[in-house]
This record gives C-alpha cells, sequence and structure tokens, in this order.
C-alpha cells in the first residue's frame, strides 16, 4: 500500500520534521516524557477538545502527581472528578484508575514500554497504546488516528482502508523517531490539514507532493463535501501546479488563462496579480522563474 507515497520519502520526512520542530502547539503532555502523564492526556483528549483538556490536565495531575497516587486514590473520587470537569465517558476514569492499579501491582510501578505490553492496561486500545510507546519512550509504530488519515488521503491519494493507512503511515515514519514524526503528522492534521485546509496559512510543508492541493479537491474520509474554496488563492496556485505540470514552461501571458478565465494581462488580475502568485510558489520551493529578454517564464521546481 505504501506505493502511493512520493519516490523522494526522505525529503517529504525531513520537511515535515523541520516544519514541526521550527513552531507547533505547546501542550504540556508535549514537554514530558512521564508515561503517566502522557497516559492521562492521551486518555482526556479521547474525544474531548484540547483547549477543555488543558486545564484538566493541570487539575488531575495536581490531585494525583504520580502513578501511585492515582492507584491509591478512590476510584469514586476519579470519577467524580472526571464528571466535574465534564470530559465525558466516565467508564475512562474507572480503566484509567484501574491501569494505573496494575502499574503499581503488576509492574512495581514502571511502565511496560512495548505497545503490545501496554495493551494489557485496562482501557488501553492499540492507538493510546502506540501513543505512550511513541511519546514516553520512543519506541511505538506510527500512529494512525482521523488527523493522519485525511493526511495521508489528501496528500498522497492512500485509499480509505485501515490497512491502506496504516501501511503508509509506517512505510512514511523514519526508523527509531516515533516520538517526534508522531507529534509532527498529528500536528499537520490539526493545524494546516483539517477539515478545512490552510495550506498556505500554516505553511504546509508537503505543498509541493500533495495531490489535493494540486488539484484543489479537499475531500477526504471525514470531510465528505468540498470544502470551500471557489476562488480562493488556494484554488489559483493549485490551478498554476496543475498548468506548469503539463508544459515544461510557460511565459505568463500563457500561464494566466490557464489559471483563470477572466485573466487580463494590464489589468487588477493580470500579470502582477500572476506574479505574486509565483512569488508564493517560488518561496515555497514550488516553482521557478526565470527572467528573459522577452519576459519571465516559470516552471515547476523538479
Amino acid at each position: 500500500m505504501s506505493d502511493h507515497l512520493p519516490d523522494d520519502r526522505e525529503a517529504v520526512r525531513e520537511a515535515l520534521i523541520a516544519w514541526y520542530e521550527d513552531d507547533h502547539r505547546d501542550f504540556p503532555w508535549r514537554r514530558t516524557d512521564d508515561p503517566y502523564r502522557i497516559l492521562v492526556s492521551e486518555v482526556m483528549s479521547q474525544q474531548t477538545q484540547l483547549s477543555r483538556v488543558e486545564e484538566a490536565y493541570a487539575d488531575f495531575l495536581d490531585r494525583w502527581p504520580a502513578v501511585e497516587d492515582l492507584a491509591a486514590a478512590e476510584r469514586g473520587a476519579v470519577v467524580a472528578f472526571w464528571s466535574d470537569h465534564s470530559l465525558g465517558y466516565n467508564n475512562r476514569a474507572k480503566y484509567l484508575h484501574e491501569a494505573a492499579t496494575q502499574v503499581v501491582e503488576e509492574y512495581d510501578g514502571a511502565f511496560p514500554e512495548e505497545p503490545d505490553e501496554l495493551q494489557e492496561l485496562m482501557g488501553v486500545g492499540p492507538y493510546t497504546a502506540n501513543a505512550v510507546a511513541s511519546f514516553a519512550f520512543d519506541n511505538g509504530d506510527a500512529v494512525v488516528d482521523t488527523n493522519v488519515k485525511r493526511v495521508l488521503y489528501r496528500a498522497f491519494g492512500v485509499p480509505d482502508d485501515d490497512d491502506a493507512f496504516g501501511a503508509a503511515a509506517s512505510a512514511l515514519m523514519p526508523e527509531g523517531e516515533s516520538r517526534v514524526w508522531n507529534n509532527a503528522i498529528m500536528e499537520l492534521g490539526g493545524v494546516a490539514c483539517g477539515q478545512s485546509p490552510r495550506c498556505d496559512e500554516a505553511g504546509c510543508p508537503w505543498r509541493r507532493w500533495c495531490r489535493a492541493y494540486e488539484t484543489g479537491d479537499f475531500t477526504a474520509p471525514d470531510v465528505p463535501e468540498q470544502p470551500d474554496f471557489e476562488g480562493s488563492r488556494r484554488q489559483f496556485r493549485g490551478k498554476v501546479v496543475r498548468a506548469l505540470g503539463e508544459y515544461e514552461e510557460l511565459k505568463l501571458d500563457e500561464l494566466g488563462p490557464r489559471v483563470r478565465v477572466d485573466y487580463a494581462p494590464d489589468g487588477d488580475d493580470g500579470r502582477e496579480w500572476l506574479r505574486g502568485l509565483l512569488a508564493d510558489l517560488r518561496d515555497d520551493g514550488l516553482v521557478e522563474l526565470e527572467e528573459r529578454e522577452d519576459g519571465p517564464v516559470a516552471r515547476l521546481r523538479r
């Protein structure tokens, strides 16, 4: 299934990691490798807005700062905390308390480090086990959540199939770097490639490879209808990339009519507008613009 991925996978990996390390959302659970704290964050984040999770996470750890504290707590108190903080699905609180008890009683307070072993903990399924192994021990497989599926589907045309997503995610992840990679690709889905994409605004590092960005079709498994982008700058950028993909090079006045039907060389949406669009694409490493005596020529960067 990894046949859907670009040939230059190392460049794909480097671009994403550099983008993530340059700037990303600063959640408290990203500043720790404590498996207990990471497990708490993962369980809280299931179907709960992260803005609500941040406050609850801090309060929870103030009250039960270590796995031993949670194991020693009354289960009713943990469930009451869950309910008071509107975290939903109170069974999660019961499972988290039971998992803490297992760690203390069966593992002498030391979390198992392998995803398969972590799944032995109450309420810890494959996704959560993999996340804890990745973020606590840098020892996980590629994480595949809704955000990751959306990114892989849009960027590389990976079919809407769990096995296909798993194979593609695993083929992309650099060996031994599950912590930074899984954080990075989930951040990409959360910040740049959400249900309404923000490709240019978020500086998506995969625009040069992305099929959705090239075609303008941003549907996805969780986005059955095309987000509104008609007439947007993103749409015109995609048209530029498509047009240049069909020709070795094009002069501005040859490219313009292929980008918009109302292109008028000297008008508001003429050469200067097109130059600005090409300048953005050049800055993103997608196109080259060569100045010649008979006028500028645009081509895709190879």
